[in-house]
């Protein structure tokens, strides 16, 4: 998982600021970076692909909403002639 240098560096402190209010422990630039990259690469996947399976069966509802609308706009065809 690549992330855009803003994006890495406001994890980074937030790692940082995780493991001297948590941990009691101060880290630096570096090992934040470290810990961050280590996980995207080996933990980043499984975040990705749940994202995928909630936005699917987010979409997923949203069809069966589509649909019930679309046969709320049937016409009855089985009333008789005039």
């Amino acid at each position: 998982m690549d992330l855009d240098s803003s994006a890495k560096a406001e994890i980074v402190s937030k790692i940082q600021k995780y493991f001297t209010e948590e941990l009691q422990h101060e880290i630096g630039g570096f090992e934040a970076e470290f810990l961050l990259d280590f996980f995207s690469h080996q933990v980043g996947n499984y975040f990705y692909n749940q994202g995928l399976a909630d936005a699917l069966q987010a979409f997923e509802g949203k069809i069966e909403e589509f649909a019930d609308i679309v046969y709320q706009l049937e016409k009855d065809v089985t009333s008789s002639l005039p």
